[in-house]
């Protein structure tokens, strides 16, 4: 494949991305523009394989169908509630593969110096390019290579470790070791003078020993970090995986790599940006892991939890004339969506106002609730956002909560000492009548305790999500 033609199939697949990105913004052209994202993909692994300048293209081939099989054999396995998990790392892979291709690189620059002018004249590829940079650009790529894999070696450990925290596997609560911050600085600094020395002719070594500081700073920062903040730390390392895949793209050459990562680093960051707007964080306490911690003991709670069957919860959705449904993790855990859908269809039959609100981080993951929702053909118009829903809590009659906690949670306004205080949460106890859909009487993903389920106008509804809405919808009249 000519060069003229690689270069149109990376323009093409840039404009897909950008597309792809545009329409993540509405639900309705969601599912487009995933196809886009998948399209333009296909186009640049295509070109990059079949290009001029790539050698053992069929050994490569075989490679990419294997991953590919494989990924599709993981997609179709994994269940919705594992999304998040999934998406943490799937962003490892991408740190190990910038860590990866940083040595090759290092190692490929030394091998080609090696040689004389007649061997280099016979080189193609990668190898071919580096036989022709001169010393200053051989210098700029120490740079990339040095930037690329401390990003990637971050991201990697990282992304292990929000993977382990998203999945149950690793304690959600913040941990950190003595003088936690002063050792993430310290690792830095020291990662910035083995920069100045791989600069300056150091060797291998110095690439080596930072590598292993980067993998400290990932996996320090995000242990440092709680569990109610995780879907913000998920989407700053799908930052970081771009930029670990634009600095490769500079250091390999590949216009459409640098494109797609700055694409991704960008829009990562946005989101992330707007994430810890939502919830009340710091941007920079995101990137530094400086916060999830309690800074005191937690404020007691007093009152006991009430429970209510399901012809009580049937009585007073009955007579109710504005309903709001906050679905929530547990709703996914249960399957429960088309339940909530048939729920929400037959209550709206009866000409009652039901809405539904959605926290940007339910679920673990942005969008989550949207997608499940979607899926089970519930209106786009009747599903709103915290700031669009929150205000109307008080003259509502009854309140939904569908597995749900942290986000639910008014100890993030009320207990300063809280992992969550400050954290914007759905007001659902200001509602007339609370339901709880819940499991148990156990913790949400943070870990503490919810003062919601203690108060005088919230009854609990123990028992599976799917299974409680099932035996509540013959009772809807």
């Amino acid at each position: 494949m000519s060069i003229g033609i690689v270069q149109a199939a990376y323009i093409a697949a840039a404009v897909l991305f950008i597309l792809s990105l545009g329409g993540l913004s509405g639900q309705e052209s969601a599912k487009r523009a995933v196809w886009y994202g998948i399209a333009g993909m296909a186009l640049a692994v295509f070109a990059t394989v079949f290009s001029a300048d790539v050698a053992h293209v069929w050994v490569i081939a075989l490679m990419v169908a294997v991953g590919s099989v494989l990924g599709w054999m993981v997609a179709m396995r994994v269940q919705m509630t594992e999304m998040p998990q999934l998406v943490a790392a799937l962003h490892s892979f991408v740190g190990l593969a910038a860590v990866l291709i940083g040595y090759n690189a290092d190692i490929e620059l030394s091998r080609v110096l090696a040689m004389d002018q007649g061997a280099k004249a016979g080189l193609i590829g990668f190898a071919a390019k580096l036989a022709h940079k001169d010393a200053v650009e051989q210098a700029i790529l120490h740079v990339e290579v040095f930037l690329g894999v401390f990003i990637g070696a971050v991201t990697f450990t990282g992304s292990i470790v929000a993977f382990g925290k998203l999945a149950g596997k690793v304690s959600g609560n913040a941990k950190k070791l003595p003088g936690g911050h002063f050792l993430n600085a310290g690792a830095a600094v020291g990662s910035l003078i083995l920069l100045v020395l791989y600069f300056n002719g150091a060797g291998i070594w110095s690439l080596m020993l930072m590598t292993l500081l980067a993998f400290f700073i990932g996996y320090h920062l995000i242990m440092g970090i709680g569990g109610a903040d995780m879907p913000v730390v998920v989407s700053m390392l799908n930052s970081y995986s771009g930029w670990a895949a634009a600095a490769i793209g500079f250091t390999l050459g590949n216009d459409l790599l640098i494109v797609t990562g700055a694409l991704v680093g960008s829009s990562g960051a946005i989101l992330s940006y707007i994430m810890c707007k939502a919830m009340n964080r710091s941007f920079i306490s995101v990137i530094l892991g400086g916060f999830g911690g309690t800074t005191g003991p937690a404020m007691a709670i007093e009152g006991e939890q009430v429970a209510i069957d399901t012809e009580g919860v049937a009585a007073a959705l009955n007579d109710a004339d504005s309903i709001i449904i906050i679905p929530g993790y547990g709703m996914a855990v249960a399957q429960a969506q088309q339940a909530v859908s048939e729920l929400t269809r037959k209550l709206r039959a009866r000409g009652k106002t039901v809405r539904f609100a959605i926290h940007p981080v339910a679920g673990r993951l942005p969008g989550h609730m949207n997608v499940l929702l979607a899926e089970a053909k519930v209106p786009y118009d009747i599903v709103m956002e915290m700031d669009e829903i929150n205000e109307d809590f008080p003259t509502t009659d009854v309140a939904i909560v569908i597995g749900s906690n942290d986000i639910v949670n008014p100890a993030a306004q009320e207990d300063p000492n809280s992992p969550i205080a400050g954290m914007p949460v759905l007001e659902c106890w200001k509602a007339k009548q609370v339901f709880v859909s819940k499991r148990g009487q156990g913790t949400g993903y943070s870990g503490i305790e919810n003062p919601l389920f203690y108060k005088e106008n919230t009854r609990m509804f123990y028992g599976d999500a799917k299974k409680s809405l099932d035996a509540l919808l013959p009772l809807i009249d």
